[in-house]
């Protein structure tokens, strides 16, 4: 018997091998990969978007990108993740060593389109490990201020050893970029916030009523941002939020992401918070 397969759906669902070229580590658990493939160009990743990552011999994960790189050559070719070891597959993720090789997917889901927002106001919160999917939002802005509004970046982490990218924040700070951080537990040498990251939205020096709200982070945390940042006024179509189910497919073949009509890894994961509040409002959905 002669079977047919879909070279569309084969090639979806088979990953693609990429070297990494540099691992930096951010925290104690989180690690930076920088990517590259030698076959051709990047595939066109966006901001927002998630790549499935095999560990070979072990599983895949969706990770969202936190970057893209272009080498010099007018091509861009190297990808960049932000990860954390929580499991046996993201351990193995972020352990990988420079020459070291992990299977890429992608790109899939929707893009927080940040150029949607020029002319506005720009809120970006986020929340622990949450700030990598925002990264490229926050870079594209900067690099265009002239196109953006005042730009508040405000950002929670359960400990100052969690935080997540030290230098960035200094240099957006120095590009204008209104910068607020929290942590839940500060150490001994912390001096800065002390509390959830909502409350640092009152200090946001941005027009509600021109603004456009990017959020990402634990599904509790964005929830009590949302809602707050539509308490003082942003549109609730203008608040984007980045869900997170167990995906396993990534193409909407599964269903294991399904969240009420939603099949996250296509429909999302960025939505706006008019789709997503009563989704995120119904317990255990």
């Amino acid at each position: 018997m002669t079977v047919l397969v879909d070279p569309v759906a084969a090639s979806a669902a088979m990953p693609h091998p990429y070297r990494v070229v540099s691992r930096r580590v951010d925290t104690y658990d989180t690690a930076t990969l920088e990517l590259e493939h030698d076959i051709g160009p990047l595939r066109a990743f966006a901001a927002g978007q998630f790549a499935m990552l095999t560990a070979y011999g072990i599983g895949e994960v969706p990770i969202s990108v936190s970057g893209v790189v272009d080498t010099g050559d007018g091509r861009a070719r190297r990808l960049v993740h932000t990860l954390r070891a929580v499991g046996a597959v993201t351990r193995a993720l972020h352990a990988t060593q420079p020459g070291g090789v992990i299977g890429v997917r992608g790109p899939y889901g929707t893009t927080w389109d940040e150029p949607s927002a020029a002319g506005r106001d720009v809120v970006i919160v986020a929340g622990g490990i949450g700030l990598a999917p925002l990264r490229p939002v926050i870079r594209a802005v900067v690099a265009e201020r002239s196109r953006y509004g005042r730009l508040a970046l405000l950002i929670g982490a359960r400990t100052p050893a969690d935080l997540l990218y030290a230098r960035e924040l200094r240099r957006w700070e120095g590009d204008g970029v209104d910068v607020g951080v929290t942590v839940d537990r500060p150490d001994d040498g912390w001096t800065g916030h002390v509390g959830v990251v909502t409350t640092l939205l009152t200090g946001a020096r941005v027009d509600p009523a021109n603004s456009v709200a990017f959020v990402c982070g634990p599904e509790v945390m964005m929830r009590f941002t949302a809602r707050a940042l539509v308490a003082q006024g942003i549109p609730a179509e203008r608040v984007r939020v980045s869900l997170e189910r167990n995906m396993r497919c990534g193409v909407g073949w599964c269903g294991h992401c399904q969240l009420g009509p939603v099949l996250v890894c296509r429909d999302g994961p960025v939505v706006d918070w008019a789709r997503a509040e009563p989704l995120m409002s119904v317990r255990e959905l």
